[in-house]
């Protein structure tokens, strides 16, 4: 063989071979992608989820109610937005050096404010639709007080009082 026959055969096997790993690549890439498609397919939605009672619901009533759902969330989160922001300014206030504890109490107390509200609207929201819901559709909607109601009392009993300082 001669050097340019050489130097022919050279180049196509490089171009074999760069083709052969990106078509490796490509394939090893969309096998991972398509096992985390398939793992989210398969896992469960959260226990309690509205997605979960709005499956229950009858289908007549099931689009009236997400929507009324969705328009009592999206009202209440001007509300949730405000706690959020003050719980923010609250935590980067606390770590500096302009620290002033009259300023986080208050920072606190509109960030718990504005929860409350939220949650507040969004429990009126749900009690007038529960008043234009029957029979079936009701009872499974009403869980949704009844889910919220347990997770606070949960959440609140699983964590342990603050200890006072020279105590432990």
């Amino acid at each position: 063989m001669t050097s340019r026959g050489l130097k022919i055969a050279l180049g196509l096997s490089v171009a074999l071979n760069l083709f052969a790993v990106g078509a490796g690549t490509t394939l090893y890439l969309s096998q991972a992608r398509i096992a985390q498609q398939v793992e989210a397919q398969t896992r469960p939605q959260r226990e309690g989820s509205p997605q979960r009672l709005f499956d229950r619901l009858s289908a007549e009533e099931r689009p009236r109610i997400r929507a009324a759902m969705r328009a009592s969330a999206l009202a209440a989160r001007p509300d949730f937005e405000m706690a959020r922001e003050r719980r923010r300014e609250a935590i980067a206030m606390a770590a500096t050096e302009d620290f002033d504890q009259d300023r986080l109490t208050a920072l606190l107390a509109d960030s718990r404010e504005a929860d409350q509200r939220g949650r507040a609207r969004m429990e009126r929201d749900t009690v007038a639709l529960l008043a234009t819901v029957e029979g079936q559709d009701r009872v499974v909607l009403a869980e949704i007080l009844k889910k919220r109601r347990e997770r606070n009392r949960s959440s609140s009993n699983g964590r342990s009082a603050p200890s006072q300082p020279g105590t432990n």
